[in-house]
């Protein structure tokens, strides 16, 4: 079993940044990958972010460019950095882990507001 917990959310100005940190607990060695989703009001769960065990990245278009997903060697835990801010990311943010047997995890998620 895996254990995520978000940190990290909050309220910031358009054009603003935010870091959201989800640490990992329990039998992290069984994860393959780790990702970022989101939830706006009213909308369903979209996917933002994936970074594989090996270290690979890749992001939702919508986020490209204004996002980095992290996961420093020897950290159980994974980063999302974000940049450049809209109102439009404002949701709240679920950090994910995709197990070796196919299975998924989640955090209880954070609330990130970008308003001014």
């Amino acid at each position: 079993q895996v254990q995520l917990v978000e940190s990290g959310g909050g309220l910031v100005q358009p054009g603003g940044s935010l870091r959201l940190s989800c640490a990992a607990s329990g039998s992290i060695f069984s994860i393959n990958a780790m990702r970022w989703y989101r939830q706006a009001p009213g909308k369903e769960r979209e996917w933002v972010a994936v970074i594989s065990s090996g270290g690979n990245t890749n992001y939702a278009d919508s986020v490209k460019g204004r996002f980095t997903i992290s996961r420093p060697y020897a950290k159980n835990a994974v980063y999302l950095q974000m940049n450049s801010l809209k109102p439009e990311d404002t949701a709240v943010y679920y950090c994910n882990a995709l197990i070796s047997t196919g299975a998924n995890s989640w955090g209880q998620g954070t609330q990130v507001t970008v308003s001014s």
